[in-house]
């Protein structure tokens, strides 16, 4: 029987060449390669006669980073977002590793990994200089490379997310949410898996046909065994956490209904963070605000890019 969710990509691919990005994929080091949608005006057109060359121009706009999280790669994710920036700001969109086309052999499942690996992707193509923005997941690695590329990131907006997922965060996040573990909310096997995932993920309920369900853990949980690794590289002790003392601008995006990381994380955060750090927040919207509420989302994320350049420009 035909996988509906598969059937679907080959349009989703064309309508995000339509929205401004293209995939390439770039090699980090033997053994471990990245897929990237990027800006299609950074792929190379040589002209008849002309030798075809492997890095892409750089970007001549300011640079977004589109991080996404768990639950599906970075198209999936950022769909609603991607066409909305592409006009004024040369977007990236990469699948972490084991998400999407991304794969390596390392044994290293880390968050800080993701973030070497993401940041060497992104100065292969010529970026110097970007916003991160990280949703759950992504918002960790997006933490991770503020942190340890501070000359490369000059702002990070994040949703969902946490600074590090201490061991008794993790064990009370999960058991509030009436799961036993990460695994069993984010690696759902069954039907009825997804369905618990989605139901404290939205705000609102989303009704899908089981169908659609099982099409969409067959396309978008494959490399369980990986993911399940990068689960358990996610956890520290509590002991062992310390706050960054970032320099750059930290917005938080939140929604406000937001069951796995409450608003309350969020505005904690916001005061362990400092003077530079921001909070929003989207009424009506959960874990998934940038799907449930895309176009505030959107207008709230750009009113947050304009006011960096704005800030650019003074300086």
């Amino acid at each position: 029987m035909v996988n509906l969710v598969a059937l679907q990509r080959p349009l989703m691919n064309k309508l995000m060449k339509m929205a401004g990005v293209t995939p390439h994929t770039v090699q980090i080091q033997p053994g471990t390669v990245m897929n990237f949608w990027i800006p299609n005006e950074t792929i190379n057109k040589p002209k008849k006669g002309q030798p075809v060359t492997t890095t892409p121009p750089k970007p001549d706009k300011p640079v977004v980073v589109l991080i996404h999280g768990f639950a599906a790669e970075g198209m999936v994710t950022w769909q609603f977002q991607i066409g909305s920036l592409a006009k004024n700001y040369s977007v990236y969109v990469p699948d972490l590793l084991f998400f999407g086309g991304s794969i390596t052999d390392s044994p290293d499942r880390s968050p800080t990994f993701q973030a070497e690996c993401l940041t060497k992707g992104l100065k292969n193509l010529g970026v110097e200089r970007c916003t991160v923005v990280g949703f759950s997941y992504g918002g960790m690695v997006a933490f991770k490379m503020a942190e340890l590329y501070p000359d490369m990131v000059s702002a990070a907006v994040v949703s969902g997310s946490i600074l590090a997922m201490t061991d008794s965060i993790s064990d009370a996040t999960v058991s509030s949410l009436g799961f036993s573990s990460s695994s069993e909310l984010l690696l759902p096997t069954s039907v009825k898996g997804l369905k618990a995932l989605l139901k404290v993920a939205a705000h609102k309920k989303l009704w899908f046909p089981d169908r659609l369900h099982k099409d969409f853990l067959e396309v978008m949980f494959n490399n369980r065994k990986e993911r399940g690794e990068l689960l358990e590289g996610l956890i520290v002790s509590n002991k062992d956490t310390f706050i960054p003392g970032f320099p750059q601008r930290i917005h938080l995006l939140w929604g406000e209904n937001d069951q796995i990381f409450k608003v309350e994380h969020a505005q904690t955060m916001r005061e362990q963070l400092g003077g530079k750090a921001t909070f929003r927040g989207l009424k009506k919207a959960g874990h998934l605000v940038h799907l449930e509420r895309p176009c505030a989302y959107n207008r709230c994320l750009k009113q947050f890019l304009s006011s960096l350049q704005e800030d650019e420009a003074k300086n």
